[in-house]
């Protein structure tokens, strides 16, 4: 009896050690990331989109294949910036802001050509850009509508005349503190920025019924 006990106490000790190692390094059961969602877990919009939204567009618009059904393939937020040119902190400034919004490190876009009117040589740094795909772009999308735009002053909606004829729509918006990620205190100064939604759509008549069905607020 002794020498089971002792196996025992030697085995359950060696178990606790284990843990203790595993729990130094690795995070706890059921942790995660802030702001990111649990891994295998869908974003609140893109749950939403398949078990709502696809079903409703297959019936509307008759598909008899569920692969035509429109969804969305990428977002685009893009900051375009003149003044880099003369002060380089503010593309510091701005890609830092952009990377706080979207969630994800911008690219450095350069000039593409020399324009001496604007004092501007090939290869420059004047913007900044970031591409969005999978979870984070449905939650930017989730925050961009739901949160975001009905701060804007005097917010009535947005025009639905701004898709380029294959069912792909660009927003702009004129001020970046209608985030409320962004500290006002610490803005230098008001910029804005440029959003494409990127969609499988093949017409304006499908897109603009897909993102109105994720919730973007036309007002036409």
């Amino acid at each position: 009896m002794a020498k089971k006990e002792k196996g025992a106490a030697v085995s359950e000790g060696a178990e606790a050690a284990g843990e203790g190692k595993a729990g130094k390094g690795a995070p706890k059961k059921g942790s995660k990331l802030k702001g990111t969602p649990p891994r295998g877990e869908p974003s609140r919009l893109r749950a939403r989109y398949l078990e709502e939204i696809a079903p409703q567009l297959r019936k509307e618009f008759n598909y008899k294949n569920p692969m035509q059904v429109p969804k969305l393939s990428k977002v685009v937020v893009n900051v375009g910036l003149g003044d880099a040119i003369q002060d380089g902190k503010v593309l510091d400034s701005s890609a830092e802001e952009l990377g706080i919004l979207t969630g994800q490190k911008p690219v450095i876009t350069k000039a593409r050509k020399s324009i001496a009117a604007f004092k501007l040589r090939e290869g420059m740094s004047i913007g900044a850009r970031v591409t969005l795909r999978g979870d984070r772009m449905y939650e930017f999308l989730d925050r961009l509508m739901n949160i975001a735009l009905p701060r804007v002053r005097d917010f009535r909606g947005i025009s639905g005349k701004s898709f380029d004829g294959r069912g792909n729509f660009a927003l702009g918006i004129r001020e970046q503190v209608i985030f409320p990620e962004i500290d006002y205190d610490k803005v230098d100064k008001i910029r804005g920025l440029g959003v494409s939604v990127v969609t499988t759509a093949r017409t304006d008549e499908e897109g603009k019924a897909l993102l109105k069905s994720l919730g973007m607020p036309f007002r036409d």
